[in-house]
């Protein structure tokens, strides 16, 4: 829930910008470029949190981060793979949650791939 809020602020904020330079986008090249610049934008906050902090403002609340394989911090290329695979992965059914729960390490298929896992910030202690 505390993801989706800021979330909403980014596609807001993004589509108020593009309407107001490029007009309705409704249908046709200018709705798929509009999506497209929404992902972007969304991936931008994603990306950034994990490269900066290994951690968005959901993960502080539940005291996780996102970091490499060996605990330290994302690069920029690991970051930026790890949502386009989540985005990937997700967007197929949840493939990645399912992936997780038959798991025995419980990463998602898209930490999997990227090298990267969520881990307790209590564990680092």
């Amino acid at each position: 829930l505390y993801e989706l809020l800021i979330l909403i602020a980014i596609a807001m904020l993004i589509t108020w910008l593009f309407i107001a330079v490029f007009g309705a986008a409704t249908h046709g090249g200018k709705r798929l470029i509009l999506q497209l610049v929404l992902w972007l934008g969304m991936g931008g906050y994603f990306v950034s949190c994990w490269v900066k902090s290994g951690q968005t403002l959901a993960l502080q609340a539940w005291k996780l981060r996102i970091v490499n394989a060996d605990e330290s911090a994302l690069t920029l290329k690991q970051a930026c793979a790890r949502y386009l695979l989540a985005t990937l992965f997700m967007g197929m059914f949840g493939v990645s949650v399912w992936w997780a729960l038959l798991n025995k390490q419980r990463l998602f298929l898209h930490d999997k791939l990227s090298n990267t896992k969520c881990i307790s910030i209590l564990q680092l202690k």
